[in-house]
């Protein structure tokens, strides 16, 4: 019954942790600055749509629906310049 739940349990997180950690480095490579709203909240995003698309996720060949992957890229988009911190 509880067969793999050690994986899954590690996937998840893993995937939970980088998603932020990729969204920073990304800004970070591109010299953006102001990205803290965008990493937090896409950060929480992230774990919210992988979190409810587990089931379509955990199957041979799943993958989370294009729309909620475009949703989260247009929230991730919205959210670029949010940040209300130092300004250059």
């Amino acid at each position: 019954m509880w067969a793999g739940a050690f994986e899954f349990l590690l996937t998840t997180a893993a995937s939970w942790v980088l998603m932020p950690l990729l969204l920073w480095a990304g800004m970070r490579v591109l010299r953006e600055t102001g990205n803290t709203v965008l990493v937090l909240v896409g950060g929480l995003v992230w774990a919210g749509v992988s979190g409810y698309f587990t089931d379509d996720i955990d199957r041979a060949g799943g993958h989370i629906p294009v729309l909620a992957l475009a949703a989260f890229v247009l929230l991730g988009t919205a959210l670029a310049g949010a940040d209300t911190g130092r300004r250059d």
